[in-house]
């Protein structure tokens, strides 16, 4: 097989296993590293704009439409809103200059992005000079999504954000809180305190530091809005996946994984994440020889509570069987 041969959906995938089991885990390390895999590389900037650009954008756009609650800023972060919004819109000109630039001309700001075709002036600090005002714009620029954290009274403060992309989730649910209450349901990381060294880890960063992590689950089909309000809509599928055909589930049943972005914003302190989600199917995954078997075993090995956690209890030990099987299809020549 050559690197040539295969999509850059699977070559610019993050594969996240590197051993052949999980277990919870901080796992941060410096963000701008890239990462090769079998299949290529992944990594090598904050923000990655691909071929499912416009299409995942136009996504948002419709998730807002539908429920606004999935864009939430408690009063006191609307200095972060903007922190991000510079922060986050610097880095896309830098990344793609020809196509993207914000300039500063007289008293207003320009955005462009021709990708988009959007040419958009506003005033700083004045949220009604931008459509969705600073966090919003933001979400309709980038594919991420966006929760800004606050830090007073010795905790992380989970306080403002856009997701429309949770996997299992809801920012309704979740702002508001404090770091250690969001991850409460988490099996395992409170008793081997992996919860409160992240949230010790992210209070040190300082202004302009930039770490990354990936975090995975699994879904059915290539559905992005994964988040407890719309449960109804995903949550049958999951329950039945397990009963289909061998070749069916292999299609449909996902690899779905986050790069999560920790930054530490300049002018505000708020710490910026930037969730960024990845799907590839078992068919696809299987393209990857060493990713098919390592999956397979890490799915197999799974302890039933991390499994019971992440919603995979009914058709793991299928998916598992399905990626270890001789009969799965073999690499492309």
């Amino acid at each position: 097989m050559t690197v040539t041969a295969l999509p850059a959906r699977i070559t610019r995938f993050p594969f996240p296993f590197r051993a052949d089991s999980y277990r919870y885990s901080t796992n941060v390390e410096p963000a701008r590293v890239p990462v090769v895999t079998e299949a290529g590389e992944w990594g090598g900037a904050i923000l990655d704009v691909d071929a499912e650009y416009a299409d995942e954008l136009a996504q948002r756009e419709r998730i807002l439409a539908a429920d606004p609650t999935r864009l939430t800023v408690l009063p006191h972060m609307r200095p972060a809103c903007w922190d991000a919004l510079h922060t986050v819109l610097r880095e896309l000109a830098a990344l793609h200059p020809q196509v993207m630039e914000l300039r500063r001309e007289g008293h207003e700001l320009l955005w462009r992005n021709d990708l988009l075709g959007v040419e958009q002036r506003f005033r700083d600090g004045e949220d009604d000079s931008l459509p969705g005002g600073p966090l919003g714009f933001l979400g309709s620029q980038v594919q991420d999504d966006i929760v800004l954290l606050d830090q007073r009274e010795g905790s992380l403060w989970a306080d403002a954000g856009l997701v429309t992309f949770a996997a299992d989730w809801s920012l309704r649910f979740d702002v508001g809180m404090r770091f250690l209450e969001v991850h409460g349901p988490v099996p395992r990381v409170h008793e081997e305190g992996i919860i409160s060294r992240a949230e010790r880890f992210l209070m040190r960063l300082q202004p302009g530091q930039e770490y990354r992590r990936t975090n995975w689950t699994m879904s059915v089909d290539r559905r992005l809005d994964q988040s407890t309000e719309v449960y109804p809509a995903w949550g049958r599928d999951r329950r039945l996946i397990a009963e289909a055909p061998a070749q069916e589930l292999a299609e449909r049943l996902q690899l779905r994984v986050e790069v999560q972005h920790l930054i530490r914003l300049g002018a505000s302190g708020a710490v910026m994440f930037l969730i960024r989600t990845y799907m590839l199917s078992l068919a696809e995954l299987a393209q990857v020889s060493a990713w098919q078997a390592r999956f397979g075993r890490v799915l197999a090995e799974l302890p039933d509570d991390m499994a019971e956690y992440k919603g995979l209890t009914r058709f793991r030990h299928h998916a598992a069987d399905w990626l270890l099987s001789p009969q799965s299809p073999p690499e492309p020549s």
